[in-house]
């Protein structure tokens, strides 16, 4: 049937009603993420005002009530009327998309909130709304509702004529997100970040939720160079004195920190005008493209390098914390979320620029050019056995059609991918058991032999010789680091499956730190999983349930009454074939963790402390963290 289709089929969304009709468009999403992103839009504003030379201070609290106030003591918002709207500016600025200061570069000359929808996005996707600006002597106010005035623009009181600032309090909307709980550490890792990036920022953050107040205040007078020290406190540096440099160079200012430890990771953050490119882009593509150079040239020049020898890139980033922060005028960013650099000039301003300052650098401090020189020709060596490793693997996947794929897979069936999984299982017990429940046709399963190698540990020679590492990727099918190729994964679905013990939760931390560390796409492409196996079953008369908490644990035995048997699981392989298939394969019934990063600066940060060889910071960590371990009733 055909329907018609004519001018009154066409609607338009008026003012902000396009933003509460796609609010994805302009925060990401409506989950944690775009919750987040709305303080992200407030504080952004603020970091501007600092920015341009006119906000030293910025408060945030989370209210009681769930709703978050920013203020700071930056100029306040224009109060006065627009000449073509005549309406106060601070209104337009509020209710209207693509408004502000930050489109001729004359009120500001560099921003993170460049679209002009930050605060108008917040003020649509909020259920009330109140801003509050003082400048001129004068205290002035409005509320909002899901972005539409609630009254005009009033002066409610005086103030010093020295002060000055912008106050917004906001609720988001719950019939908007999924969410509007706020994960306190979340922000305080974003505004830690941000007083990195500004050296002498002060942001006091509280949280008044829950009757327990508490809070964090940063503000990092040493900017870049404490950043690179904070990044490195679980790893060894190789040199206590950080390669640091600041330069402009065609309207672009670059600040540049870099520190080596002795660990094997590569860890390069990049930031444009304080907001954080977990992409990466030009701007690090001109850093990596100078270090190579310059490391090379300088270990030719002064004999380190033997002839004919030359170091990857790969080489040269080996152990590297490094942060390049950003501030240009007109940046280009992949979508209003910013997690990519485009500007194609900035590569070669910034490859010009490093490569100058990184020269200089190493010339002028020999031992520390040594160090870094001998660390990149370990890398070499080890990744020429490293080489040989991935190709030993390579030839294993290459042979195909399960004739290269490792013994102890059993494999499923199909070879549809999107519709496989394939279970990494603790234990040849619980992989018998895992074998007979499973279903034939749509999941694999690869059990392994006690605990994998802690790949935080060692080197990539050691670890891609690892017959269990080995067996793994080979299983997997994409290989690894420069080879991984995405499209040749064999499985939808990588589920690690362990025993709900503290063995089984250090195989499973064993096993994400491999996959974080050498094939992260899979992470950030979500193929990753943790199943949650049961911890207890419950009989009561003939019929048996299963729980996976202990708080599920009391909430079950209370909802049954009565007489029950407990009995609590000590590892996989107790259960049959049918009880591990109904809870923890059966797609219809298990619970499956998808792993994901949010934070790439957390992420790494985390995996260095809990599998790395500092111990002072994994106690305080544990010390910390102990009162939220699961303890067994």
């Amino acid at each position: 049937m055909v329907t018609k289709y004519s001018a009154k089929d066409i609607r338009v969304l008026e003012g902000l009603e396009a933003v509460r009709k796609r609010p994805g468009m302009y925060i990401g999403s409506t989950d944690r993420y775009g919750l987040h992103h709305m303080v992200y839009e407030v504080v952004d504003n603020s970091v501007d005002e600092h920015m341009a030379g006119v906000c030293n201070n910025i408060k945030v609290v989370i209210n009681k009530d769930g709703s978050v106030t920013v203020e700071d003591d930056g100029r306040g918002m224009p109060v006065d009327i627009h000449p073509v709207y005549k309406r106060p500016a601070m209104e337009i600025i509020v209710t209207k998309l693509h408004a502000g200061g930050k489109f001729d570069n004359k009120a500001y000359a560099v921003s993170g909130g460049l679209h002009g929808v930050g605060i108008s996005v917040v003020s649509a996707l909020s259920k009330e709304m109140r801003v509050e600006v003082v400048r001129d002597g004068k205290i002035y106010l409005q509320s909002y509702s899901r972005g539409k005035p609630k009254s005009d623009v009033k002066v409610v009181g005086k103030a010093d004529s020295s002060k000055h600032g912008t106050k917004v309090t906001f609720l988001p909307d719950d019939e908007i997100f999924s969410t509007v709980d706020f994960d306190y550490k979340t922000l305080a890792t974003r505004f830690r970040e941000i007083c990195f990036l500004n050296a002498g920022l002060k942001i006091v953050f509280k949280d008044l939720r829950g009757g327990k107040e508490r809070g964090d205040s940063f503000c990092y007078n040493g900017g870049l160079l404490e950043f690179v020290k904070w990044l490195n406190k679980t790893r060894k540096p190789i040199h206590s004195k950080p390669i640091y440099f600041k330069r402009e160079e065609s309207g672009v200012v670059a600040e540049v920190a870099i520190q080596y430890s002795d660990s094997f990771n590569e860890h390069i953050q990049g930031f444009v005008n304080t907001i954080n490119t977990v992409e990466g882009g030009t701007h690090v593509a001109g850093l990596k493209s100078a270090l190579t150079r310059v490391i090379n040239d300088y270990g030719t020049r002064r004999g380190i390098l033997k002839k004919g020898q030359k170091l990857t890139g790969d080489d040269v980033r080996e152990g590297i914390t490094a942060v390049i922060s950003l501030k240009l005028k007109n940046p280009q960013f992949e979508g209003q979320t910013k997690t990519k650099l485009g500007n194609g000039e900035v590569k070669g301003i910034i490859d010009s620029m490093a490569t100058s300052a990184l020269t200089d650098f190493l010339e002028e401090n020999p031992s520390i050019a040594k160090a870094i020189l001998s660390k990149a020709v370990s890398a070499l060596k080890a990744r020429e056995a490293a080489k040989k490793a991935k190709e030993l693997v390579r030839r294993k996947t290459a042979l195909g059609g399960g004739g290269g794929l490792p013994g102890k897979l059993a494999d499923c069936s199909s070879r549809k991918m999107e519709l496989t999984e394939l279970y990494v299982v603790e234990g040849d017990s619980a992989g018998g058991t895992a074998k007979g429940g499973r279903d034939r046709e749509t999941q694999a399963i690869l059990p392994l032999r006690g605990k994998v190698l802690n790949v935080e540990k060692s080197n990539p020679a050691k670890a891609l010789s690892s017959e269990q590492i080995s067996n793994l990727i080979t299983a997997i099918g994409t290989g690894v680091g420069d080879s991984f190729d995405i499209s040749k994964l064999r499985y939808s679905k990588i589920i690690i499956m362990t025993d709900a013990d503290v063995d089984g939760q250090h195989i499973k931390t064993l096993l994400l730190t491999l996959f974080y560390r050498y094939m992260p796409q899979l992470i950030e492409e979500g193929h990753v999983f943790v199943a949650v196996a049961p911890l207890y079953k419950i009989r009561k008369g003939s019929k048996d349930y299963y729980v996976y908490t202990n708080d599920e644990l009391k909430k079950k035995l209370k909802e049954l009454g009565g007489k029950c048997e407990v009995s609590r699981f000590k590892g996989l392989g107790e259960m049959n074939d049918e009880q591990l298939w109904e809870t923890t394969m059966n797609p219809k019934t298990r619970r499956l963790k998808q792993i994901t990063v949010e934070d790439a600066v957390e992420a790494d940060e985390t995996f260095s402390l809990l599998m790395g060889d500092a111990v002072a910071p994994r106690r305080q960590f544990i010390e910390e963290n102990a009162e939220a371990a699961e303890v067994d009733l």
